[in-house]
């Protein structure tokens, strides 16, 4: 029989499980998490591979979703600096590249720019005619200074042809493996904001090829030598070489994984979810099977970006949010979080034998969990009464910023703080806590698909509507295959399409995902 191996990496714990042929969990874990990767991946692998008493050579698919690249732009850490190429002279040229970045982040990633000709208009007739001689000439003076480099150029989702001539000349002048990225593949309609995240795919390459690195490395040191796959932030999965050139698609990742998990264990295709862990609660919403995507532009690091990312609300409500109380003319105010012990909740609460009052110590004392020892918990009831009144308020607040009805809604609640919810909530119909809860992220990745989507705009000119869906359909199918599905597998799960009225040709702008089973299973 042949396993599967889903592992995420959080913000304080690293869960992991093991799924046979049939999706049956045949082992789970969580073990907190190690300033170095391979570490901890060693550590619970190493766990659950000795739980589920198999030879490392079963596991076939092995399968990880993890913070590391968003980490490393919040924290300004292991980016790459980037070059800067903008097609677009004259028109773009009162706006230059990384307006608005924080200063911080701009300092570690900026390197030489240039905004030089190319570009197309809206309907498709170029702004000015590409330069090849003026791109090889800014490549060749900042080759040497940057370690990626980011081409952007006006209305690529209308016309690519300008990115594909920069990059084929840019491949030529720079070192075999210097990530390029170019922003129809990555953005979407919106010039700023795809550029802003192009440059940001650019500059976390050496973090993504860290992360497959280490995570292809643990587990061979472990002898298990699989097909190796990154989560991406819509559900599904990539190739670790798909991944190398779209590292910024895993940002998120961990709460989709959360999501599909859900999906999976309770057996709901449309639900909201709300996955807590040690420091924070993400609440998402799951539409067939699926996490909902952010219909508006996202910041990521303090930079503005219009890639696909989940559509979630995140607040400061963990397992180990520290619970203060303040002294006020009415008595005492109750305060929770933000900050957290994160995974040192089992040293630091109260119930542990710690010294710091947190929200575990609020759901032992409310009988709620069978953790620790509930007698440690000195607390006056009404300080862990109000706490606990607080958390609930907080979460069913973030339910309804989610909801887009005033109707109930059921609610999957996932990950090791779920102990903290109660079995009802207002505006919910009900509270499923299923099996397995508590590593649904794990579960999500071991059991998720491969995708592949594709946003264009296309003029329909002489062609049928259908022509026009078929080849955004077979475009789809193409990015699914490079990022390692079974092309047999292969379906559309999702098509919107929207007509552009105020561009000429009969535009309309056509976004279409398809997703199929791994290959070789």
């Amino acid at each position: 029989m042949r396993y599967r191996l889903g592992i995420d990496i959080g913000g304080t714990n690293t869960d992991a499980a093991i799924l046979d042929e049939n999706n049956q969990v045949v082992a789970k874990g969580k073990t907190p998490v190690t300033a170095d990767v391979i570490t901890g991946i060693k550590q619970i692998v190493g766990q659950v591979l000795a739980q589920a008493q198999l030879n490392p050579q079963d596991i076939t698919h092995a399968m990880l979703g993890t913070t590391q690249v968003t980490n490393a732009i919040i924290e300004r850490k292991g980016l790459a600096r980037v070059g800067i190429l903008r097609l677009g002279a004259p028109a773009t040229k009162a706006v230059p590249p990384l307006i608005g970045w924080p200063q911080d982040l701009r300092n570690c990633v900026e390197g030489p720019s240039a905004i030089l000709p190319g570009g197309v208009q809206y309907d498709g007739r170029p702004i000015t005619p590409f330069d090849p001689d003026a791109v090889r000439r800014m490549v060749e003076e900042a080759r040497d200074q940057v370690q990626g480099l980011a081409i952007t150029s006006v209305f690529s989702a209308v016309r690519n042809d300008d990115e594909l001539a920069a990059a084929a000349i840019v491949s030529e002048l720079v070192p075999a493996g210097t990530p390029i990225s170019l922003s129809h593949e990555i953005g979407s309609l919106g010039f700023l904001e795809r550029e802003n995240a192009t440059i940001l795919n650019a500059s976390v390459a050496p973090v993504a090829h860290r992360v497959t690195q280490a995570f292809r490395g643990a587990l061979e040191q472990l002898g298990i030598h699989a097909q190796f796959f990154l989560s991406q932030n819509d559900g599904t999965l990539m190739s670790l070489e798909y991944a190398l050139q779209y590292p910024i698609l895993t940002i998120a990742c961990g709460p989709t994984n959360s999501i599909r998990g859900a999906a999976f264990l309770s057996g709901l295709s449309d639900a909201i979810v709300i996955d807590i862990g040690g420091t924070s609660t993400d609440v998402g919403v799951l539409i067939s099977g699926f996490p909902r995507e952010s219909a508006a532009a996202v910041e990521i690091g303090g930079v503005r970006t219009n890639f696909r990312m989940p559509d979630l609300v995140s607040i400061g409500l963990g397992g180990g949010s520290i619970i203060r109380t303040d002294e006020s003319a009415n008595g005492k105010t109750v305060r929770i979080g933000p900050d957290s012990v994160g995974y040192a909740v089992v040293t630091e609460a109260l119930c542990f034998g710690g010294q710091t009052l947190t929200m575990t110590d609020v759901t032992v004392a409310r009988g709620m969990a069978q953790l620790g020892n509930s007698a440690a918990i000195a607390t006056p009831q009404a300080i862990l009464d109000e706490a606990f009144r607080l958390s609930v308020a907080m979460t069913e607040e973030a339910v309804d910023r989610m909801k887009t009805s005033a109707s109930e809604v059921p609610v999957i609640a996932v990950g090791g703080g779920s102990i903290l919810l109660p079995d009802t909530l207002a505006g919910v119909s009900k509270v499923y806590k299923p099996e397995h809860y508590e590593v649904a992220n794990a579960i999500g990745a071991a059991i998720a698909q491969v995708s592949g989507t594709v946003d264009h705009v296309y003029t329909m000119g002489n062609r049928t509507r259908e022509d026009v869906l078929q080849e955004a359909r077979e475009a789809a199918f193409n990015e699914a295959i490079r990022a390692g599905a079974d092309p047999d597998s292969l379906e559309i799960i999702e098509i919107e399409e929207v007509p552009l009225a105020y561009l000429p040709g009969n535009a309309v702008r056509i976004r279409v995902k398809a997703a199929g089973r791994l290959k070789s299973y």
